[in-house]
């Protein structure tokens, strides 16, 4: 029996069952992260998965929404005067997620509003399976990083770490590997719950005997050379890195994870994906406390989050590695519009996304979620965006994959949205297909000059640049144009460096999108 057959077969190796030697759950690959250009070779990607189904209506709180909203949830709803005004599109934050919310000001957080999938499934498993699947019809075994690993790396798993990949391809941190690295044979992820922990293996078999029993053995004993070849420099990383950032906060799991793996980035170690869990987020009941909506599980969920997250980002400037990283979040499901009588909320629909980190491109993707003034049962938030165009923009822009290679991986049509473009020296906009409802600056950050690009119809259209307190700075233009793509060059020198909005202004919808000025 092949060793491949072994893996696909054998309980040791059954799809989502790795191998587990020394705290290590994990695989390896022989070849460079997909086939891309230089500039995207030691790029990080970081996913945080909020598990349970994140409430996004107390997260990211429509404002203009807020007197429905109120209606429908009024035992658990943030006050109005504590909700943290980004300053754009109507839209705040949570009160306890003063970090994320200085990160949005600095130009580093994104929000993606209303992402989910068609026909949602409510089910825990189920959902989650489809989040890391990025397949909907039930028919995927393999996670959507998985396939596409599969395709750049056929031969997976085999003779390494070699000399040209020493390190684990991607590492979950904690105790179980994701689904989302599976592969056909094998999952391409390690699972490390402590880097420092890591230890030697000894292995007594040096006999590999001409049967199938011989062939398990040989391949254990590759599995422990491979575990203490990867110990050793998970170890070395860890202990040549670095951590530069005071913002840590203390007795928060989720940041001393992120801050190992700015240890493990600035060590060296040339892993490529990074996967994290914060648990909790299943809040049927005392998402808030008794008659207190600004204290209980939600807030010291969200606390974590955003302290953690904050803390990150500024251990990546400080080392010098902002550009290198992009991170996200996602969660199962959202919560349903009303609440329920337990100060808790249940299961729901489309939730908001974040992205963090210096390369990206908007500050709000679309709309604020719609809420009326009649409670639905068990309504939740309708999808705005599809999950897998968000992984498929996020494959093309931060790992600059092959458009045709991406849409390989998803059962349905992808389209692609801007995302974290930002550092690449040729964005490619013409690859993507924009609608009325996007508004593009870049590059970002930008020096003297900037381009913006949008779509309208034949209408009266404003351009103008703001502060992030909302006065106008530079009219550009205002005038009626004609309907089509249009492009806009905008003269920056009169700026300070800082962080700005772009507006554009028109009957068919009012559109914002900030920038960097260096």
């Amino acid at each position: 029996m092949k060793r491949r057959d072994f893996v696909r077969n054998t309980t040791l190796g059954a799809i989502g069952v790795p191998f587990v030697i020394n705290e290590l759950k994990y695989n390896t690959v022989n070849s460079s992260l997909f086939k891309t250009s230089k500039s995207a070779e030691d790029r990080v990607l970081v996913i945080i998965r909020l598990n349970g189904g994140n409430d996004g209506l107390n997260t990211v709180i429509p404002q203009d929404m807020y007197d429905n909203l109120a209606m429908q949830r009024s035992n658990i709803i943030i006050p109005e005067t504590d909700i943290l005004d980004l300053g754009v599109s109507n839209l705040g934050l949570h009160p306890t997620m003063t970090g994320m919310r200085n990160m949005f000001n600095d130009g580093k957080l994104s929000i993606i509003q209303n992402v989910g999938y068609p026909q949602q499934n409510r089910s825990h498993f189920k959902s989650m399976e489809i989040w890391s699947n990025g397949d909907i019809s039930s028919n995927a075994t393999t996670g959507w990083l998985g396939r596409y690993l599969d395709n750049e790396f056929p031969g997976f798993p085999g003779a390494y770490p070699d000399q040209e990949n020493p390190d684990p391809f991607a590492m979950s941190m904690g105790y179980e590997v994701s689904a989302t690295c599976q592969g056909l044979s094998s999952n391409f992820s390690m699972a490390v719950n402590n880097p420092a922990s890591l230890g030697q293996l000894t292995s007594s078999i040096d006999n590999f005997e001409n049967s199938i029993y011989g062939d398990h053995l040989q391949f254990i004993s590759q599995i422990v050379d491979q575990s203490n070849a990867y110990a050793t420099r998970v170890t070395a990383a860890l202990n040549a890195g670095n951590s530069l950032s005071a913002l840590y906060p203390s007795n928060n799991y989720l940041a001393d994870q992120l801050q190992n793996i700015a240890k493990l980035i600035s060590g060296g170690l040339q892993t490529k994906i990074y996967i994290l869990n914060i648990n909790g987020f299943d809040t049927h009941d005392a998402q808030i406390q008794q008659n207190d909506p600004l204290a209980g599980t939600h807030t010291n969920l969200l606390n974590t989050l955003s302290s953690a997250i904050e803390a990150f980002q500024d251990d990546l400037s400080l080392l010098g590695l902002e550009n290198r990283v992009l991170g996200m979040t996602f969660s199962e499901f959202g919560r349903q519009i009303a609440s329920n009588a337990s100060n808790g909320t249940d299961h729901g629909d489309a939730a908001p996304m974040f992205l963090f980190g210096s390369c990206i491109n908007n500050s709000v993707i679309g709309s604020n979620p719609v809420i009326t003034d009649t409670i639905v049962n068990q309504a939740g938030v309708d999808m705005e965006f599809d999950f897998r165009n968000i992984y498929a923009s996020i494959l093309k822009d931060w790992f600059q994959a092959d458009a045709s290679d991406i849409q390989a991986m998803f059962e349905q049509p992808v389209s692609f949205t801007p995302l974290a473009a930002a550092c690449n020296s040729s964005i490619g906009l013409d690859e993507y297909t924009l609608d009325k409802e996007t508004l593009i600056v870049y590059p970002n950050p930008a020096v003297d000059q900037a381009t913006v690009r949008f779509e309208c119809l034949h209408e009266q259209v404003k351009l103008a640049i703001y502060d992030l307190n909302g006065k106008m700075l530079i009219e550009v233009f205002e005038q009626q144009i004609n309907k089509g793509k249009h492009e806009v060059k905008l003269n920056l020198t009169g700026l300070t460096p800082g962080t700005y909005t772009v507006q554009v202004i028109k009957l068919s919808g009012i559109l914002n999108a900030r920038f960097i000025k260096r």
